[in-house]
Formats: structure tokens, C-alpha cells, sequence
């Protein structure tokens, strides 16, 4: 079956691609080998070079990438564009800091000399979501690449041009052919790849279905995992917050992407005494978000990546309303052509309904109204996932006490959850394990060596 790109604002047909053959797989896997056996062996000057002018194409044609991840999968153009400057941002960072993350680490023991290297793996493959087309990839493969590994990607099937471009980029910046290659494959043709004896480790951005099913198809073959599944985040709001500043954040948590992040907020936890002022803000500030086209620039959200994604959410919304929960606005797919969902904001929510039990991966905001901030903190652990969490108050004491208990990865105070290539990022629980980015992210990937002389 071909792999088929369909704009989600109209629903038409973008492009269709056939999937690779066995026969093309098997030179793909091969060729990503033979890449890696040159590229490890390169210095990291070299590397370097590379991956700024990877930066500089990025830069260059940053109009053009950004209109194709708007196509494929709904992204507002101004957030698309900011997409592809954080890639280019990432790009210089490991250009600039990767031979000092893997420098050579030593150690006073009774040896003569002891000292830790930290050494490429091999060819790398990673399965990437259509939710951040370009900034997910470029986040696996930038840090994988400069450590000296090879990198293979195997893509959602409706972001497959993102895919291409993305493989085109590195051959224009002047990397080995083959050091990054698109596999055009669909999710049945990917135990065959992870059991391959080239491949040495495998990165997953996704759902927690699909990050089990990879961990037990990687661990029957004794391979390293990177995960970075689901999230509901936490957004805790505490009676001495800075009101304004949390209900404008908060809009723009949780409806960024049109609500379709991992670390977007997904669940509002707002004290009683301040619960019917932040609610009337919030409401007022999503009531004036604007919808449609998302290549137009006087809009502020898109449509969904595709319809079954719409209906999902409209399932969950359904059944928490059925339960209790109050529209406040919202609610409804639009009248329009493509995959629309209007900005939805939900009162009288509690710890029983879809909206607070699974993720919501779309643009539904529910508010839950706590008596104070022991209950904030147990109805946000509350929760399978353990990806990000943010608290708002003046009380910075008060809240980096409360940061110590959250169970999340991170911990934002004052400010939205966000990643930041100086920063590890990744989560506990069912929102996976190990971490991307910093200089933790690029040690995922490299065989962390112990060498004693005496």
C-alpha cells in the first residue's frame, strides 16, 4: 500500500509515495553501515562544518520547509516557521558542544591511567511522529550523527515529503551519502528493520501503544530504546499567581500545535479561591483564537492532522460531558472542508472523565477547581504519564518544594513546558524513559567506555 500525504485544511490528496521494496530496505540498512564505518572515523571539526551548513540551509529555505510541515499536517505557518529556526538552533548547539560532551572522561583510580570514552554505536534508527515533522527528527539525528553514528528514519506516512526533505537536507549540507536515510516503510515492516543485525538502537517519539510494542520487539533482540511517549500535563495555578500572565500561558500551553504536543498542558488545576476569575480569562482569551486556513497569517490555529484524529477527540469529549463536564466554548468540529475542531474549554470537570484519564491530543482545555495546592499536587501525579508539569505562583519556595514531589520530567515554574536544546528532555512513567537533548541526549546513542592502564 502507498504511503499517501493529504493536506488536513481541505483534505485533498498532496502526494503519494510507494513504500521501499524488502530488496531496497536490505540496501538502505547496508548502505547506512557502510556510512557509518567512514563517518566514525571523521573528527569533530569536520562533523562540525557539516552541521552548520546544515543550519545555513535550514535558515535559507525556511520558508519552504515551513509551508510543507503547514501541508502535510495542519501546523499554523508562524508556529511552522518557529519550528524550523529551533531545528536550525540545534544544529549549531551540538555543532558547538558535541566534542566537549564526548570528550574523553577521566578518573583517578589505582590505575596508571583511567579514563572513560564515549564511543559511536552504529547505524541508529528512529520512528518519528507527525506532530513536529521537522524539530522531532532533527532532534534524534542531529546529537546521533555528531556522536558518529549513522541514522535511519522511518516517519508517519501523512509527513513522508517532511520525510525527504529532511534526508535532502543533510546531502545538501555535504553529509556522506546514506549517513541519513528515509526508510518509505509502514509500521508493519518495523520489527524486520529493528531485528536487523546493523541496526544497534532504536529512538521512538509516540503513542504508549507504539512505544511498548517497539520496547518488546527491541528488548527480544537486546537493543537500547530511547522512548518519549504521551503526556498530560499538569498546569497548576495557586492563589498568589500572577492571574493574567497564567490564564495567557495556559491558552497558549494547551493550544499550541492545535493542542497536538506531548508537553502541551492538558490538565488545569486552578485553587478554588481564584478558580472563577482564571476560568472567565481563559475563556475570553479562547473565544478569541481564529481558525482556518493555516497558511494564512491572520488565523491563529489550524485544523487537526487528519479526521480520525478529530473523531478521537470528540469521543473523549462526548463521554466527559456525558459524565458532567460543562462547555464553556467550543465544541463542535466546524463547518468546514478539512479536519477543524473548534477551541473547547470544559468546566465541572473531575478525576472520572476521558479528559482527565487519557491523553487529549487536540484543542480541549479542561479546568478542574482544587481546594488547595495538596490537592493540586495529588490530582497531577494522578496520572499514567510523567512527561512535563508547570506551576504558577509567586511563591518560588513554595513552588520549588512542590517541584520536588511532581512526578514529570520536567518542571517548569512560571512558564509554559517547553524543550530547549540545553536542557534534558524526557519523562517517567508511561511517557517513557531516557532522555533527548543536552548532553545526556547525545550519550544515548554512544557505547560509554570504561579504559584502565597500568
Amino acid at each position: 500500500m502507498n504511503l499517501k500525504s493529504i493536506n488536513p485544511a481541505n483534505l485533498t490528496l498532496i502526494a503519494e509515495y510507494t513504500q521501499d521494496s524488502d530488496s531496497l530496505i536490505q540496501t538502505k540498512l547496508d548502505n547506512s553501515n557502510f556510512a557509518f564505518l567512514h563517518w566514525r572515523t571523521t573528527n569533530f571539526e569536520h562533523r562540525k562544518i557539516l552541521m552548520l551548513a546544515c543550519q545555513n540551509i535550514l535558515l535559507d529555505n525556511k520558508q519552504n520547509y515551513a509551508e510543507l510541515i503547514s501541508l502535510e499536517m495542519g501546523k499554523h505557518i508562524s508556529e511552522s516557521l518557529l519550528e524550523i529556526d529551533k531545528c536550525a538552533w540545534l544544529c549549531e548547539y551540538y555543532a558547538k558542544q558535541s566534542e566537549g560532551f564526548l570528550s574523553n572522561l577521566t578518573i583517578t583510580t589505582d590505575a596508571s591511567e583511567s579514563y572513560v570514552s564515549y564511543e559511536p554505536l552504529g547505524p541508529i534508527l528512529s520512528i518519528m511522529p507527525w506532530n513536529f515533522p521537522f524539530w522531532q527528527v532533527f532532534r534524534f539525528a542531529v546529537p546521533t550523527i555528531m556522536a558518529g553514528n549513522s541514522a535511519l528514519l522511518k516517519h508517519a506516512s501523512n509527513v513522508t515529503g517532511c520525510s525527504k526533505a529532511i534526508e535532502n537536507i543533510f546531502l545538501k549540507a555535504g553529509f556522506p551519502q546514506f549517513l541519513f536515510q528515509s526508510l518509505l516503510i509502514g509500521s508493519e515492516k518495523v520489527e524486520e528493520v529493528i531485528n536487523h543485525k546493523h541496526i544497534k538502537a532504536v529512538a521512538l517519539t509516540g503513542s504508549e501503544k507504539a512505544g511498548s510494542l517497539v520496547a518488546s520487539q527491541a528488548g527480544n533482540c537486546i537493543k537500547k530504546v530511547v522512548l518519549e511517549l504521551g503526556g498530560s500535563d499538569p498546569f497548576i495555578v495557586l492563589r498568589d499567581a500572577d492571574l493574567e500572565e497564567a490564564a495567557k500561558m495556559a491558552v497558549k500551553s494547551r493550544f499550541i500545535n492545535n493542542g497536538q504536543s506531548c508537553i502541551a498542558a492538558k490538565r488545569f488545576f486552578i485553587e478554588n479561591s481564584i478558580y472563577e476569575d482564571f476560568l472567565k480569562l481563559v475563556v475570553s482569551k479562547v473565544k478569541e483564537l481564529r481558525v482556518g486556513n493555516p497558511l494564512e497569517s491572520n488565523i491563529d490555529l489550524g485544523p487537526m492532522a487528519r479526521i480520525d484524529l478529530l473523531e478521537g477527540i470528540e469521543k473523549q469529549l462526548n463521554e466527559s460531558v456525558r459524565l458532567g463536564a460543562n462547555i464553556l466554548c467550543g465544541g463542535k468540529r466546524m463547518e468546514l472542508a478539512g479536519a477543524y475542531f473548534q477551541p473547547t474549554v470544559l468546566s465541572n470537570v473531575t478525576d472520572k472523565m476521558p479528559v482527565f484519564t487519557e491523553e487529549v491530543f487536540g484543542p480541549i482545555m479542561p479546568l478542574f477547581s482544587a481546594n488547595n495546592e495538596e490537592e493540586c499536587l495529588r490530582l497531577a501525579n494522578d496520572c499514567k504519564y510523567g512527561l512535563g508539569a508547570s506551576i504558577w505562583t509567586n511563591d518560588i519556595a513554595k513552588a520549588k518544594k512542590l517541584a520536588v514531589d511532581i512526578e514529570s520530567g520536567s518542571v517548569f515554574i512560571n512558564g509554559m513546558v517547553k524543550s530547549d536544546p540545553r536542557l534534558p528532555f524526557g519523562g517517567i512513567k508511561l511517557s517513557g524513559h531516557g532522555r533527548e537533548l543536552s548532553d545526556l541526549g547525545i550519550k544515548e546513542f554512544v557505547n560509554i567506555k570504561t579504559v584502565w592502564i597500568k
